[in-house]
């Protein structure tokens, strides 16, 4: 052997940036108004603190702490002081229903939660669910402790501030359990995502990197994703890794307070998904500022449509990147970062090539596309196939062993279907479970809602297959007008026939709703639009039907 074995364990990004970066800020506004900051040294000392109460509340050394909170420093101080005690930090999606979370924290054996004073009534009722009969410690992460009819309620303040804030740093091995998520239960219930620390050591080293979200010293991240979201895409450890300043917005969204935000603390590099940015683009406008400082911004979860990664580029000067990637995949996978050789070519055929696309995938992650067969498919632009990936920080299985047929042979299964190209790209076609066959032709619900979003009339669009007697499916598209728009079928059809799509392929049914609903991580929940439209086949008059596909 001729290289140290020092393992990959989240003591390694702790100890180093407290050292290196001392008097590097951390920022977080919250509601109120009121902004928080302090430096690495200071967010050091406190995560110890938080280690030694830990220890004294006599959490068993590998017990489930979970967090029910929103994005902000205090929450960044679990990030590190949970899984530096060799504990595992489970990040709670605060978004989920009583019933949701009570499964899922009776699953994981949570034994102690940290919330936020504003969750306390939504773990009364998970109590009322029997969500807690495990739990022994809930614990506010503020100073006092709200009216609520929890018992033994302790306050995070108290309890670190009778603690010494230096820990002894524990010899953890990297294959250790670090952290559990839960993913969004699209196709049932959720299950659990074991990320380890040498996952997750590599995954912030992948972050940062330029194929990554290029984060380095001289930048400043606000990651939008919420913390309780595939760790928000790994952002918070890939910013400490290398000493970047830190801001987080506590709460939900407030885009007018945002785009403040970004301005004055100079956020170079940001993420969220497709929701985010179309709400985030006009409070931009309003502000008047290009925010110049602004890099890049990240966009995942979703395929955003084009007409959106447009505006950032040509109204903001801000490249939008997209990134693919599951909570399977920790959740990084792939960037669409465009090549060297790309850089003269005209911005129209670069959105074309790589900006539109679902990425290349970052080094240490490989891809496999599919058919039914299990052949992998040609490097055509043009042939689906189903999306297979591993890696270093790609799960291998769930948590007790749920659904095992979803890994095959070393590779995880995405449930994805996607294209790629010969330059090494790929796209996102579909869900197979969003997929549309119609006449034995497949219909991609995310290539005809990414044009319908084109339209000018448009705000959001949904694309969901509803069944067809004589075609099997048939697409229906759910439209978010534009404020004071109007949007008709046969627009959307005049749209699409103009930008090439057949006729067999033409949606047959439009229903305008006030907004798309959405999962508990910002997706499209076509779930809840089939279960609202797919049953009402009457609805669907004859006369749409499709001429035959061929």
């Amino acid at each position: 052997m001729t290289m140290m074995d020092i393992q990959l364990n989240n003591w390694l990004l702790f100890a180093h940036t407290q050292r290196h970066n001392a008097e590097v800020e951390i920022v977080s506004l919250f509601p109120s108004g009121n902004v928080h900051r302090y430096t690495y040294n200071d967010f050091g000392a406190r995560a110890q603190q938080l280690m030694h109460a830990l220890d004294e509340l006599g959490l068993e050394q590998d017990a489930v702490v979970a967090t029910l909170a929103w994005n902000h420093h205090r929450h960044l101080e679990c990030y590190f002081g949970v899984p530096c005690t060799g504990r595992v930090l489970h990040t709670l999606n605060l978004r989920l229903s009583a019933a949701e979370l009570a499964y899922i924290i009776r699953d994981a054996d949570d034994r102690c939660i940290l919330a936020d004073p504003d969750t306390l009534p939504v773990l009364e009722q998970v109590r009322d669910a029997g969500g807690l009969a495990g739990v022994r410690h809930v614990i506010v992460l503020g100073d006092e402790v709200p009216d609520s009819s929890l018992d033994g309620v302790l306050t995070y303040e108290t309890l670190l501030a009778a603690q010494p804030d230096t820990y002894e740093q524990r010899d953890i091995a990297e294959t250790s359990p670090l952290g559990v998520c839960y993913t969004s239960g699209t196709t049932g219930r959720p299950k659990g995502v074991v990320y380890t620390h040498r996952s997750t050591f590599l995954h912030a080293l992948a972050a940062t990197s330029g194929a990554g979200m290029s984060i380095g010293p001289s930048d400043c991240t606000l990651p939008m994703v919420p913390m309780f979201h595939a760790m928000a895409w790994g952002m918070p450890q890939a910013a400490a890794a290398v000493g970047a300043k830190q801001v987080f917005a506590s709460g939900p969204l407030d885009p007018v307070a945002t785009a403040r935000l970004l301005s004055d603390e100079a956020v170079t590099v940001t993420a969220g998904v497709p929701t985010v940015w179309l709400g985030l683009a006009d409070a931009i406008a309003a502000q008047g500022s290009r925010l110049p400082a602004l890099r890049h911004c990240v966009c995942g979860g979703a395929q955003p449509p084009r007409h959106l990664i447009e505006r950032y580029l040509n109204e903001f000067d801000i490249p939008m990147i997209q990134a693919w990637g599951m909570t399977e995949t920790s959740p990084l996978a792939s960037l669409a970062w465009p090549r060297h050789a790309y850089r003269d070519l005209p911005e129209e055929e670069v959105l074309t090539r790589a900006r539109t696309q679902a990425g290349l995938p970052l080094p240490g992650v490989d891809i496999s596309v599919r058919d039914e067969d299990g052949n992998e498919v040609p490097m055509d632009d043009a042939t689906m196939g189903d999306l297979y990936v591993r890696g270093p920080w790609v799960a291998d299985s769930y948590f007790k062993n749920a659904e095992p047929d979803k890994f095959v042979d070393g590779w995880f299964r995405t449930g994805d279907v996607v294209v790629w190209s010969p330059s090494g790209y790929f796209v996102i076609a579909d869900r197979t479970k969003d997929l549309i066959k119609s006449g034995g032709e497949w219909i991609s619900s995310v290539d005809m809602e990414a044009q319908i979003m084109a339209m000018t009339t448009v705000f959001e669009a949904a694309v969901i297959a509803v069944p067809d007697p004589r075609w099997q499916e048939r697409p229906l598209v759910a439209v978010v007008p534009c404020p004071g728009a109007s949007v008709t079928l046969e627009d959307v059809h005049e749209h699409l026939t103009a930008n090439g799509w057949a006729r067999w392929q033409l949606p047959d049914r439009i229903e305008i709703i006030e907004e798309v609903p959405r999962t508990s991580v910002g997706k499209f929940d076509k779930k809840q639009l089939r279960a609202r439209f797919a049953d009402d086949p009457a609805a669907t008059p004859a006369s749409a039907q499709p001429a035959a596909s061929g």
